[in-house]
């Protein structure tokens, strides 16, 4: 499944309006989450540089969606999440503003309307003076840890992450505003500079780019034509005990060596782990594989699917795919 994830920065103006210090310098940025990247969490989504329809990120690649206004950083799965992990001030200042009471839950189309306005889910806002704010979204229901006018130092927590507001996976997502204006951290000043790199731009150490990436995975009931992967015809949110699970990925920008891993489980455990090596991969391509039902049949109930792209040992992406196994 692609990510749904957004910041609401309807939300950033609104839930989060303060006066603003004096002229100072621009914050350095850490990273706001406890995580190693590269091994227990990803970047996924940058800040979208297309100003109309379309989307690209700072390096003019894939790795954005339309109008999406920060740096999303990603759990590996939603146990990771369950355990606790923390959301931290990725600079010093104050607290301007928080939300809390949304529940964790994945949206969907049937409850987008419901968070119109709080898309931001639970959320801290702190002011870094000059007009510099950092926004922290979709944290973990009861988690704030801080309090508005409080002084946070880098480093201090502030939640932890969870699955508030507009959001299907587990991730923070950090805004960078500059007197209420976006600011793409990557590229603050917002130089087109299509794949040239711009140094660590508000980052005291600018996490890593990569290319590559995975647009969506999902259970399928055979191995999927491509066209319908890309389509998204292929998935399928429900099945009968007798039906075959086959989990599939779409890739893009692979290297050769890169490895995808593919695993999924259900009421009963482990359904399968299997593992792949890209020898010589496409621009774009899918990878499929599943098992045929037991004799008995899928046990009814939730099933859920991850893949993982690497290299080198390094962690890139991960995309998850839920089905349903009703009764017959």
């Amino acid at each position: 499944m692609r990510p749904l994830h957004g910041a609401g920065f309807a939300l950033a103006i609104s839930l989060l309006s303060a006066a603003v210090p004096a002229a100072a310098e621009p914050p350095v940025l850490d990273l706001p989450i406890d995580c190693v990247l590269g091994q227990t969490c990803y970047v996924e989504d940058y800040v979208d540089t297309d100003p109309g329809p379309g989307q690209r990120d700072y390096t003019c690649g894939l790795k954005s969606r339309d109008d999406h206004r920060g740096t999303d950083i990603v759990l590996l799965s939603f146990e990771a999440m369950e355990a606790g992990v923390n959301v931290l001030a990725a600079a010093p200042g104050t607290v301007a503003a928080t939300r809390d009471g949304m529940e964790d839950v994945a949206v969907t189309d049937a409850t987008r309307a419901s968070i119109e306005g709080r898309e931001c889910g639970n959320a801290v806002r702190i002011d870094h003076g000059g007009g510099w704010q950092t926004l922290y979204c979709h944290m973990a229901r009861g988690s704030i840890a801080v309090e508005t006018g409080q002084q946070v130092a880098a480093g201090d927590v502030l939640g932890l992450v969870g699955l508030s507001g507009l959001t299907n996976v587990p991730h923070v997502h950090l805004g960078a505003l500059k007197d209420g204006a976006i600011v793409d951290p990557f590229n603050p000043e917002n130089r087109d500079t299509c794949g040239v790199d711009l140094g660590e731009g508000l980052w005291r150490d600018a996490p890593d780019y990569d290319r590559a990436g995975l647009f969506t995975a999902g259970f399928s009931n055979g191995v999927p034509d491509f066209e319908d992967v890309k389509s998204g015809a292929a998935r399928l949110p429900a099945a009968t005990p007798d039906t075959p699970l086959v989990l599939y990925v779409h890739v893009f920008y692979a290297r050769p060596g890169d490895v995808l891993t593919l695993t999924a489980s259900g009421p009963e455990g482990a359904l399968f782990a299997h593992e792949v090596t890209l020898e010589d991969p496409q621009a774009q391509l899918f990878r499929a594989y599943g098992r045929r039902a037991p004799q008995s049949g899928w046990q009814p109930g939730a099933y859920r699917g991850y893949v993982q792209l690497t290299r080198e040992g390094r962690l890139i992406a991960v995309r998850h795919a839920d089905i349903t196994i009703s009764p017959n």
